[in-house]
């Protein structure tokens, strides 16, 4: 089964500690996305795990197999970089089967494994081509074929669609999750995007500073996150968020330890008639952002706090146009003065 786990992991560039006693464990055939904002430390677990980097204490097993103090040679995993790494004076062809020539993988076996990647990849009717003549979602699907053929136990992906055009990286998202239910192999992807992380992962590891805030499914992550950190990073647009003792909070019910409070654009509803079970608040419309099936309402209310709302395309609401938002009230989260999730 190939499992990964890690256990403790700290690693440390001198005095600087970028991940702090990282745990977790990576079932087998399952697609784990590794999320967060620059410099928190997703890249860098990524190549410990990958044997690129050392860590100064913990271990870290794939298939059951301690392999914290062996080269990536020898740990069975492959990884697919932000860049593309072709060699351009070779074919298509000439780049998925390079590592297997260099492994001295047998001719017939290795012009096999090519055809079974270029179909799974919809390459077929590239092979002959050089890289120069192929677009950038072609070239990721080239540098992901390259690993295919090694037949790894364990897929890495350092943030590879980083470099395509908004569309391109949807499509490639698309094809790269049907990659993984067709190969039903353990995969462990990179992305400060959360937008990738929602929607291709089994389960997200949100990280800051070096440590791991949670880990779950993405609707978990999405529905119950467990500090005002995960909270603010995931979704799209992100959470509003006030401090408790804004006028939103002086309408809801608080926790005695709460000291912030949020609630997601797409919650807040505005109304004809105002449910027992919801906060009332008079706002005005500043700005007002369409696209297409959807629109942005940035209001102020009265009490000066900022509350983004939003809509569908079809809103006819206006900037400076006063209404009453509602905020469920079961929607609200509320947070403690260290960032963690509270109940009422």
């Amino acid at each position: 089964m190939a499992t990964v786990q890690l256990t403790g992991v700290d690693k440390y560039y001198g005095s600087l500690c970028a991940l702090h006693e990282v745990s977790l464990e990576v079932e087998h055939g399952s697609f784990v996305v590794f999320v967060g904002p620059s410099g928190c430390g997703k890249s860098t677990l990524l190549r410990c795990i990958a044997g690129l980097e050392d860590v100064n204490r913990g271990t870290i097993m794939i298939d059951r197999t301690d392999v914290t103090h062996l080269p990536p040679v020898d740990r069975d995993l492959t990884m697919v970089f932000q860049s593309y790494a072709l060699y351009p004076h070779m074919t298509v062809r000439a780049n998925i089967e390079f590592g297997m020539k260099v492994n001295r993988v047998p001719a017939d076996e290795r012009a096999r494994r090519v055809e079974d990647a270029a179909r799974i990849l919809q390459l077929s009717d590239l092979l002959d081509r050089k890289p120069a003549q192929l677009s950038g979602g072609q070239r990721q699907r080239v540098a992901i074929g390259r690993s295919i053929v090694k037949h790894p136990k364990v897929f890495l992906f350092d943030e590879p669609l980083s470099n395509l055009d908004a569309k391109l990286r949807v499509q490639m998202r698309i094809e790269l999750e049907s990659l993984h239910k067709e190969l039903g192999a353990t995969m462990i992807y990179v992305t400060h995007d959360q937008v990738e992380a929602m929607t291709m992962a089994d389960r997200i590891v949100v990280l800051n500073e070096g440590r791991i805030e949670q880990i779950g499914s993405p609707m978990d992550l999405y529905s119950h996150p467990a500090t005002e950190f995960v909270a603010g990073f995931i979704g799209s647009p992100s959470m509003n968020i006030f401090d408790a003792a804004s006028d939103i909070g002086a309408a809801v019910p608080l926790h005695s330890d709460a000291a912030r409070l949020g609630i997601r654009p797409e919650h807040i509803e505005i109304p004809e008639h105002i449910e027992t079970d919801a906060t009332g608040l008079s706002a005005t419309i500043e700005v007002k952002e369409q696209l297409g099936g959807e629109s942005y309402l940035y209001t102020r209310t009265e009490g000066g706090s900022q509350i983004v709302v939003k809509t569908d395309g079809e809103d006819d609401h206006q900037p400076g146009e006063s209404l009453t938002l509602v905020l469920p009230v079961h929607r609200v989260h509320q947070f403690g003065s260290h960032g963690q999730s509270l109940s009422i």
